[in-house]
């Protein structure tokens, strides 16, 4: 039996009561890892020889947009109904200079990129006068034929409770959430889900490539895009020309362990920047003069939102939803401003204005979205192995929810949904560089969703790479982000071919200052007033004038 999915057995503390909830994972056979076949089955031609239609995108007339027809299964190309991934294209502005095509793919996995080629020129433009900028929606994703695995309701309900809870009741429920998770993506989206894979994905990119009539492709991508360019750039070395990976999986291993760091990362970002941070500008934000009592009083919060949820209309603010937010403030610093002004309006509920009422509702209900979790559950969970044995994720997410609460608390819940999915029969790919040029790559040193231990063994794997360490911040995201010196190296290297010559450091940008009416006057009450505050429940009902909205990013 396979080591790496084993039927889940009770533990000896839930004996007799997860049997009920639990059907036991089926023993896979395990594909060996290897280097992807260079050349692969021909292209059928119905695929091959198909036009793209472009037309003025709907969301962004400025970008050209068409559909592509691409097989379920690019393995077994015959077997079942076609999907639809929708590409997106903005011309070179300078075509006399022209370089070529620039491909560029969106994070999560699940995150849409269709649009995005028109944001990357905005602040690129030297390199939007160059190449002609692409982007898509992957397979499952947005506009190309959508995944489904939850309605809002489900998706809603996986984190409704507590996720810190370790009742014998409470991981019974997360095991079985987690399971109902795998069971509504067959039933809703049948094989399709099978077919979510970066190995099928980066197909789907290579036929686009052939369509737009070009031998070679440059490639840019962020977060889960770098999993997905290095795999590209392994099954298919000879179609590249120049890649820039940006804040970097570990794509050399496999997606548990590469979210195995996730923990500590996030845990890391919190208290060595966040906390530091909002206890600076104490007298903007009254959250406690020291990282420690803004930790306690974030603490404090967050036992409140436990023990007396807040009613936001439909929505419920409860610890899991001031966990979700705080998570997706950590990825760029300039959120924080933001994160620190809901968490003072949470302090002052009964008080707040209309105004704040709306930025916290937005900002409460941005938090990813059932299409995001299809795609992420199933390209995570197909790509490569996960450990299926109970005993192991009850220990080991009991130890990380203690070490590193922040995200730890929830690690179980995204393990169990992977160790109950089915059997996955992708192939195994080994990034190894072996006939590439030479690759950028980018991170900073706390990056909470792409840890910089995990982007440096991506980047011994990728032979040949140069790594440029972003040091002294945490932001995810390098390129773009007014970095002047990560910029310069960039366009360089994409505009005239300038690699460095070894891997090279750029120091982070300053964190943001609070604007000087951050808070509102009304808030900025004592600081005993302010202290008494956190063992008093707010709880209000209200409802915000903003719908809920996907995040797109990686967790």
């Amino acid at each position: 039996m396979s080591a790496w999915r084993k039927p889940w057995w009770p533990a000896a503390a839930l004996s007799g009561t997860v049997a009920a909830v639990l059907i036991s994972a089926v023993p896979p056979t395990a594909l060996p890892a290897r280097a992807a076949d260079r050349n692969g089955p021909p292209v059928p031609a119905r695929y091959a020889h198909q036009q793209l239609h472009w037309q003025p995108c709907a969301a962004k007339p400025a970008l050209e947009c068409a559909r592509m027809t691409v097989p379920r299964d690019w393995h077994h190309p015959g077997t079942g109904a076609d999907l639809t991934v929708e590409v997106s294209r903005h011309r070179a502005a300078g075509p006399a200079r022209r370089r070529g095509v620039l491909m560029m793919a969106a994070g999560g996995p699940g995150a849409s990129g269709l649009t995005r080629p028109a944001d990357f020129v905005a602040r690129s433009p030297a390199v939007g006068a160059a190449y002609d900028v692409v982007g898509f929606d992957q397979r499952g994703v947005g506009s190309s034929t959508p995944a489904r695995c939850q309605t809002d309701a489900e998706f809603r309900g996986f984190y409704a409770h507590d996720f810190r809870d370790r009742s014998p009741a409470a991981l019974r429920g997360v095991l079985a959430r987690s399971r109902q998770l795998v069971a509504g993506c067959l039933r809703r989206s049948g094989d399709l889900v099978r077919r979510l894979t970066t190995d099928q994905a980066v197909r789907d990119m290579d036929l686009f490539r052939a369509l737009l009539g070009v031998r070679k492709i440059s490639y840019y991508g962020p977060s889960y895009a770098t999993w997905l360019g290095a795999y590209y750039a392994t099954e298919f070395p000879q179609r590249i020309e120049r890649a820039v990976l940006d804040s970097n999986e570990d794509f050399s291993g496999t997606w548990q362990h590469a979210q195995g760091g996730l923990p500590k990362s996030f845990q890391r970002r919190f208290e060595q920047d966040f906390l530091p941070w909002i206890a600076r500008y104490d007298t903007t934000y009254r959250y406690g003069r020291t990282a420690a009592a803004a930790k306690a009083r974030w603490e404090a919060r967050r036992h409140t939102l436990h023990e007396h949820p807040l009613t936001v209309g439909a929505l419920t603010i409860g610890p899991n939803q001031l966990d979700n937010t705080t998570i997706q403030s950590m990825y760029n610093a300039r959120q924080f401003p933001q994160l620190a002004a809901a968490l003072r309006a949470l302090d002052h509920w009964p008080s707040t204005t209309p105004a704040e009422r709306t930025r916290v509702a937005k900002l409460f209900t941005s938090y990813l979205s059932p299409g995001f979790a299809a795609v992420y559950s199933s390209v995570t969970c197909n790509d490569t192995p996960w450990h299926g044995d109970l005993d192991y994720w009850l220990d080991r997410s009991a130890k990380d929810a203690a070490a590193y609460p922040l995200v730890g608390a929830r690690e179980l819940s995204y393990a169990a949904t992977c160790a109950a999915w089915p059997v996955s029969d992708a192939p195994r790919i080994r990034v190894t560089g072996r006939g590439l040029p030479t690759t950028l790559m980018l991170n900073s040193v706390r990056d909470p969703a792409t840890y910089y231990e995990g982007a440096r063994a991506a980047h011994r794997a990728l032979r040949g790479s140069r790594l440029v360490t972003v040091t002294g911040g945490g932001d995810h995201g390098q390129y773009q982000n007014g970095n002047a010196c990560v910029d310069g190296i960039v366009n360089a290297y994409l505009l005239d071919g300038a690699a460095p010559g070894h891997d090279v450091t750029c120091a982070a940008g300053p964190l943001p200052v609070p604007a000087a009416n951050a808070v509102p006057s009304h808030a900025r009450r004592t600081r005993s007033s302010v202290l008494r505050s956190a063992a008093v429940p707010a709880i209000s009902s209200w409802t915000p004038s903003v719908r809920p909205a996907a995040r797109p990013g990686a967790l």
